[in-house]
């Protein structure tokens, strides 16, 4: 009976590892994402039809999806094509990193499209390649008109990472749930996993919205 907060701190490290999985789940997805998503917004962006349309059909089809139905894809299809067996953390973070690409393309598009047109035709006039105007010219302005919105996406993925649990990765709420199973207390863990996210994403939110007022034009 009573809210029992000897079982949080007898687990402290096991949660806290767990917690660590989620944040190198969302880091790793949010730089193969843009990495990824760069590319893409450059194909859509493209004036040979074939490269947008591929990269078209790309964002369209995994936008379309639902991330848990991608994770389960990955999950059964990858040890297939790669020929041997993967670990679910592997597959989980593949299916992550292509799925928001996805939505990261779109939002790296926006903002580029943000970027006046008339500045790539000015470095395109002073010898610059259309590759080194997207470099040193059109993506550092986009990518501070698209922060806010990147930061926003990042939010998302750290609270998606609880979805893994449905293929036994061992993130921050699956920890939770298997020491809330072996100890019969899911009230502590349960709510110690809720303060936890809502601290995290309610503080990054504060960033977010600092960020659209000192970049508001």
């Amino acid at each position: 009976m009573g809210f029992d907060v000897g079982v949080l701190l007898q687990h402290k490290e096991l949660l806290f590892q767990g917690l660590i999985v989620s944040f190198q789940l969302t880091l790793s997805a949010i730089v193969g994402g843009m990495l990824i998503g760069t590319c893409l917004a450059m194909m859509r962006m493209s004036r040979i039809w074939i490269v947008s349309a591929l990269a078209g059909g790309y964002v369209n089809f995994l936008r379309s999806l639902p991330l848990i139905l991608v994770i389960f894809w990955f999950y059964v299809l990858t040890p297939k094509i790669v020929g041997h067996p993967i670990d679910a953390y592997s597959s989980v973070l593949i299916a992550f990193i292509l799925f928001e690409a996805a939505y990261y393309c779109e939002i790296i598009r926006a903002g580029i499209s943000s970027v006046k047109r008339g500045q790539v035709q000015a470095g395109l006039a002073m010898g610059f390649s259309y590759l080194s105007v997207m470099r040193y010219v059109i993506l550092p302005q986009a990518l501070r008109n698209m922060l806010p919105v990147l930061l926003t996406q990042a939010i998302i993925m750290f609270q998606d990472t609880s979805i893994v649990y449905v293929v036994g990765v061992r993130d921050f709420l699956t920890t939770a749930d298997v020491v809330a199973n072996s100890t019969n207390r899911p009230i502590e863990l349960y709510t110690m996993v809720a303060i936890t996210y809502l601290v995290i994403c309610f503080a990054a939110s504060q960033l977010v919205s600092r960020l659209q007022r000192r970049y508001a034009l």
